[in-house]
């Protein structure tokens, strides 16, 4: 422990927090999707509308009915994730104990990632699962079918957490290919990556007839696109073709709202155009069936192709997003002050604090959900001095955007210049922070609790970047033992 001072110091701090956070917001805080988590692990079923792998954490916590135990191992998830980045560059790039260190820092510190970490929601497990992908493949650089095996069953794990896992299979598979780990490594680790989410699959069928994860990709795709879709751009053949038509927002784009997920989520402007009404216009009562997320991913994909320079516009406009100074509020005030340590109640009409909201689930409601999970009150109790404490901590310190774009600029200057090793081992992690971000303005909006997940691969990708500097080196300077062919190394200790 003495020989990483400067990493336990910023370890212990990092814990300190986020028992201050617990103290001053416990049980647990709150989102939107929090309650659909919770009704899965009380009622095991496959969801329509994303994967089962969060609610699968919270069936074996159920017994010790509690959601501070809940937050508190997102809490160490956070503490660990943390652990690997400084791991993996002091131990096999040698960077010195504080600039390992200082790569950890966004993690560690970071008001945002801590409050996330409070919630009841996946993305905590889903960083931790991510960077344990990239540490374990950048550290085995002669790997065996055995981490092969452990990387894939990871990468399911990944998968069966945020669909967004799955495509990171591809990544690290073109990786591997690329350092030429031979085939049993990676066969290994499709194998161990495909049952996991085979077996998911077949589960999802025998709920819903559909070989497949969710039956929400094309309807999020459909929220994407209604910002800009204009029918009158697509040529639709009617009456052959009457149920895309069903899917026009007729208010012109001019007066649309300004955000995707008001087309999703939204209780309508009450003219049928407005929020989740045009879905309405479809057969069936349930939003997330098979017809529906059929039809709106087919109306997505004419919209694109009927508009590729507005599609490009909005998902260009959604990505630099992630690079502003502060936090503006987008998509609205609402959602902006869920992801805040707010130190007071949010009160109702007869100035008492809110309770969790009644929506239907299966077999119950979201607020008895709740209680019967945690088996007591589960709203947040907002408890002072810590909650105060941790509201003025968040005006201060967590990453701007405006730095996450210079990281991954220097990650990007890694790439470049060991563009005749392909980039070398900053090629992966940034790659994957790079993913991470566009993913989301690609395929849905925005939303500030996507890019936590990306801080971390941007780091790594940084870190080994600055670690001998940013210098092309002429040909004749070149060898076999250049840090380019020799990345990985062992420090010192």
């Amino acid at each position: 422990m003495g020989r990483h001072r400067v990493f336990f110091t910023a370890f212990a701090l990092g814990a300190l927090l986020r028992l201050v956070a617990m103290l001053g917001y416990g049980p647990a805080m709150w989102f939107n999707d929090s309650y659909e988590y919770v009704s899965v692990a009380l009622h095991p079923r496959p969801s329509a509308v994303r994967p089962d792998g969060y609610s699968f954490w919270l069936m074996l916590l159920r017994p010790f009915h509690s959601f501070s135990l809940v937050v508190f191992t997102q809490h160490l998830m956070g503490l660990a994730a943390g652990v690997l980045i400084y791991a993996l560059l002091r131990r096999k790039f040698g960077l010195p104990k504080w600039g390992a260190t200082l790569a950890a820092v966004p993690v560690l510190f970071d008001a945002y990632q801590i409050q996330l970490e409070q919630m009841v929601m996946s993305d905590t497990m889903f960083t931790l699962l991510v960077v344990g992908v990239i540490t374990l493949v950048l550290w085995h650089r002669r790997m065996s079918w055995k981490v092969g095996a452990v990387v894939g069953f990871l990468l399911a794990l990944t998968a069966l957490t945020r669909s967004i896992g799955l495509p990171i299979l591809g990544l690290v598979v073109v990786y591997m290919l690329i350092k030429r780990t031979g085939w049993k490594p990676i066969v290994a680790m499709v194998t161990a990556c495909a049952i996991p989410v085979v077996a998911y699959m077949t589960w999802f069928y025998t709920a819903f007839g559909k070989f497949a994860m969710t039956n929400s990709d094309g309807l999020i795709l459909y929220m994407r696109v209604s910002i800009f879709a204009d029918c009158k751009k697509m040529d639709l053949e009617l009456p052959r073709e009457l149920p895309l038509a069903f899917m026009c927002i007729e208010e012109p784009v001019s007066k649309r709202i300004g955000y995707a997920q008001w087309y999703l989520w939204g209780t309508g402007s009450g003219n049928g155009n407005g929020g989740g009404e045009v879905l309405h216009r479809l057969p069936g009562k349930v939003k997330f069936d098979d017809f529906k997320n059929e039809v709106a991913s087919e109306f997505a994909k004419r919209a694109i192709l009927a508009q590729p320079g507005d599609y490009l516009g909005v998902v260009a406009r959604d990505f630099m997003r992630a690079f502003t100074w502060g936090r503006p509020r987008f998509p609205d005030a609402k959602t902006y002050n869920m992801y805040q340590f707010q130190p007071y109640y949010d009160l109702d009409a007869n100035g008492k604090p809110k309770r969790l909201p009644q929506w239907a689930t299966v077999g119950g409601r979201a607020d008895t959900d709740a209680f019967i999970y945690e088996q007591g009150p589960a709203e947040t109790r907002i408890v002072q001095p810590w909650a105060g404490i941790m509201s003025t901590y968040q005006k201060v310190f967590y990453l701007q955007g405006v730095m996450l774009g210079g990281i991954l600029l220097i990650g990007l200057a890694g790439v470049v210049v060991r563009w005749r090793n392909l980039g070398g081992p900053v090629l992966l992690p940034w790659l994957g922070a790079f993913g991470l971000i566009l993913a989301p303005a690609a395929t849905a909006e925005f939303d500030y609790r996507y890019l936590l997940p990306a801080v971390p691969l941007a780091c790594i990708a940084a870190a080994i970047t600055l670690r001998r500097g940013i210098k092309v080196r002429r040909r004749s300077a070149l060898t076999p033992t250049s840090a380019s062919a020799s990345e990985p190394t062992t420090a010192r200790t």
